[in-house]
């Protein structure tokens, strides 16, 4: 009944900070779309051709719509970007699969830790949580009340259970979680934020059984470093050779220069952009090959050159 790609219209938008944009996807019919529970995740196809992952901030039984909630990345490579400025109302977006790798599990307390944008899946944990009868409190650290998106919705909703925090970008006024956990206790904790944030969590934690801390990051490579440097890529079949500069993947360069590409995840843990590499040495930067592949493949979402000219079969 529900196969992917489905192409969604944005039915509306509304700014909910300064760089946060909340996006509503329905079907142009408004019929049903695929159900999906708490912590679920969708790919969407933005308006510049990225793949990027945004977690659901609605109630997903039965849903005719999907909401998401997108920052403008201040380096982004065009993600945010084309979603801020071009996926306006009535643009048509592919979503191109769901996932949950987030998901709630059964526990008598529940503790959500959320930082900046990491809100919108812990926003729809709550929402579930409340509707189960299930105790749970929820930290929310932003740098300011200003840049803190659902912040009037969360207080409407939970009141005390809702702990906001703002440290004013001033790192001496973070948040201590120590209290929080020193000592283990009977609840299950679900983090989602910057990755200082979760790497805070999971050191604090580390004392904590195994199964009971929860984390969300859809990215688990680096896809630029700061030591990266550009080179160059020849496309075999056309004869085309291309710049990759520093700081884009060969992914992006081929699609920012009209070259057709075909990807999915884009974080090197999917396979879908795997292409033969005939020349040239491999920066292997995914989760995907095999070290048998990697002579001969390469990863261009995420792999670079480790020095010198890759040849393509494109």
């Amino acid at each position: 009944m529900f196969d992917f790609p489905i192409a969604l219209t944005v039915a509306g938008r509304r700014d909910l900070t300064p760089s946060v944009v909340e996006f509503r996807l329905a079907r142009a019919d408004g019929s049903a779309l695929p159900p999906f529970a708490a912590g679920a995740h969708l790919t969407l196809r933005t308006p510049s051709g990225a793949m990027r992952r945004y977690s659901l901030v609605n109630e997903g039984t039965a849903p005719t719509d999907y909401v998401i909630a997108v920052k403008r990345e201040p380096d982004s490579r065009g993600g945010s970007r084309s979603m801020h400025d071009e996926a306006l109302p009535g643009v048509t977006l592919d979503v191109t699969e769901m996932e949950n790798t987030f998901a709630l599990t059964e526990a008598p307390d529940y503790l959500l830790v959320a930082g900046g944008i990491g809100i919108t899946p812990l926003y729809a944990m709550a929402q579930e949580l409340e509707r189960r009868s299930k105790p749970f409190t929820l930290i929310y650290c932003t740098r300011s009340a200003e840049e803190t998106a659902y912040r009037e919705a969360l207080a409407q909703a939970f009141g005390a259970r809702v702990h906001f925090h703002h440290d004013q970008g001033d790192p001496a006024q973070v948040y201590d979680f120590w209290d929080h956990f020193a000592e283990p206790r009977p609840q299950h904790v679900f983090c989602c934020g910057p990755k200082p944030l979760m790497e805070e969590i999971a050191a604090l934690t580390g004392h904590w059984p195994e199964g009971r801390v929860h984390f969300e990051e859809f990215r688990p490579v680096e896809i630029v470093r700061a030591t990266d440097q550009a080179f160059e890529v020849e496309l075999k079949r056309s004869g085309r050779v291309m710049n990759v500069p520093a700081d884009r993947s060969i992914l992006e360069a081929l699609r920012e220069a009209g070259e057709r590409t075909v990807s999915s995840c884009e974080s090197g843990t999917c396979g879908t952009c795997k292409t033969r590499l005939l020349a040239g040495e491999a920066d292997h930067r995914d989760m995907v090959l095999m070290d048998e592949e990697k002579p001969s493949h390469i990863m261009i979402c995420v792999s670079r050159s480790q020095g010198g000219r890759l040849v393509l079969d494109l």
